[in-house]
C-alpha cells in the first residue's frame, strides 16, 4: 500500500460484520474457517474487525469455503438498495442497530439448533412459534 498505513472504510468494515455474521450462523469458530480458508485464525479475525482488508479474490475463496455467494458480503451496502434508495448520494452504510435481530448472538444461536433439527421437528417448533405470537397457521 505504498507505505501508507490502512484506514478500514465502512464498507471494509461491513464485509467483516457479514463475514462474522455468516461464520456465526454456519457455528464456525474462528480457527474452523481458518482452516476451511488456509489462513490464521487471527487472519480471520482481522477481517472481521476490518483491521485488514479482504482481497476479492480472498473473498471468492471465503465465500466457497463458507458456500455463500459473495454477494452475502456486500448485502445492505447503498449500492444493492433498490433505485429509489440509490437516489439519495449522501446515504452512509448502514450500521447494524442495537435492535437488529440477526445481530444478536441468541439469535445465531436459535437458528443454528433450529437447523440442526429434523425437517418434522422443525415443523412443530415452526407451528408453536405462530400459536405463541398469534399467527394464523393456516
Amino acid at each position: 500500500m505504498s507505505g501508507k498505513a490502512y484506514t478500514p472504510t465502512e464498507i471494509d468494515q461491513h464485509i467483516g460484520k457479514r463475514l462474522q455474521l455468516r461464520r456465526m450462523m454456519m457455528g464456525l469458530s474462528l480457527k474452523d474457517l481458518a482452516n476451511v480458508c488456509g489462513v490464521t485464525f487471527q487472519q480471520i479475525q482481522k477481517y472481521e474487525t476490518a483491521d485488514n482488508r479482504i482481497a476479492a479474490s480472498r473473498l471468492f475463496e471465503i465465500g466457497a469455503a463458507m458456500q455463500t455467494p459473495v454477494s452475502f458480503f456486500f448485502m445492505g451496502l447503498p449500492g444493492n438498495m433498490p433505485d429509489e434508495t440509490r437516489a439519495n448520494r449522501s446515504m452512509r452504510v448502514s450500521q447494524q442497530s442495537d435492535d437488529d435481530p440477526l445481530g444478536k448472538n441468541e439469535s445465531l444461536t436459535v437458528i443454528n439448533l433450529y437447523w440442526q433439527l429434523p425437517e418434522k421437528q422443525r415443523e412443530i417448533i415452526m407451528q408453536m412459534l405462530k400459536s405463541l405470537n398469534g399467527v394464523s397457521l393456516e
